[in-house]
């Protein structure tokens, strides 16, 4: 039985693809399963970041149990492909994860209990005392992922690690968030999550499973030093009193149907840490 058959859509992901071919339909069979026993309507929006392969034309011809819908986003980059799909979204909830599906698609049920129950960012995380973590390809990936985090932690609310690539929102504080968003590149969730807190919004941290994937596109030697000068431009633009000050986001909206509220005032809850697929 599928989601889209009843009611309506409460839920949409988008999945940013750039050449993802080769692990996209395991990636998209995982991701309809899950969401087609969740008790509401959920779609999926790919972002076509660019592809070179036949990554839209899978997205276009998948025939599954849930809706897929293909967002096509020329300009290059992790963060301009997921502003592009967050923009594109129309439901109460919203949220994105990486197409190689890293982090165990279990974690959605409490994602959804928390949205549900009135919080407004919930992020996935690897460095929970509860998470499960199965190993980085490189020994330096996880050394800079820790030293990136402690980096930005005062940017993004006290998040320990902001790169775990299973991030959800209140429709519309995601949408203003990333009408605001500049950063293309790998840093773009610090930024994202910047312009939520800078709205009032509190960040709830929850333990994943996460299995480390081959064939990630982030490279530190490749990467490293665009991701810095990324830091900078954000912190300069807060400091500056720039669009990280945008004007905070209704606290109250509800969804559909008088389904669960999409947008209500979050509770605080304590902090834990969260980390990226690619971190």
């Amino acid at each position: 039985m599928g989601t889209w058959c009843a009611g309506p859509v409460l839920l949409e992901i988008v999945v940013p693809a750039h050449n993802e071919a080769g692990r996209l339909p395991a990636g998209l069979g995982l991701l309809s399963d899950k969401l087609a026993g969740l008790p509401v309507r959920a779609e999926v929006i790919v972002v076509d970041n660019a592809s070179t392969d036949g990554t839209a034309e899978i997205a276009r011809s998948w025939r599954g149990p849930v809706r897929v819908r293909v967002v096509r986003c020329d300009r290059r980059g992790k963060g301009a492909a997921v502003r592009a799909g967050l923009l594109a979204t129309r439901a109460p909830w919203v949220g994105f994860m990486d197409a190689d599906m890293a982090t165990d698609l279990a974690a959605l049920d409490d994602v959804l209990e928390l949205l549900g129950d009135g919080r407004q960012v919930v992020v996935g995380s690897r460095r929970h005392d509860r998470s499960v973590v199965q190993a980085y390809a490189l020994p330096v990936r996880r050394l800079g992922a820790v030293t990136f985090n402690r980096i930005v932690r005062d940017l993004a609310g006290g998040i320990a690690d902001t790169q775990c690539g299973f991030k959800f929102f209140a429709g519309p504080l995601a949408r203003a968030a990333a009408a605001d968003l500049r950063t293309a590149g790998f840093s773009f969730d610090v930024e994202l999550l910047a312009h939520c807190v800078r709205r009032g919004a509190e960040v709830t941290a929850i333990p994943v499973v996460w299995r480390d994937r081959p064939g990630s596109t982030f490279s530190v030697r490749r990467h490293s030093l665009r991701c810095l000068i990324d830091l900078a431009l954000i912190r300069a633009r807060a400091g500056s009193g720039g669009p990280l000050q945008s004007v905070r986001v209704p606290a109250q909206a509800s969804a559909p149907s008088g389904e669960a509220p999409g947008a209500v005032a979050v509770r605080e809850t304590p902090r834990a840490a969260s980390g990226y697929g690619r971190g």
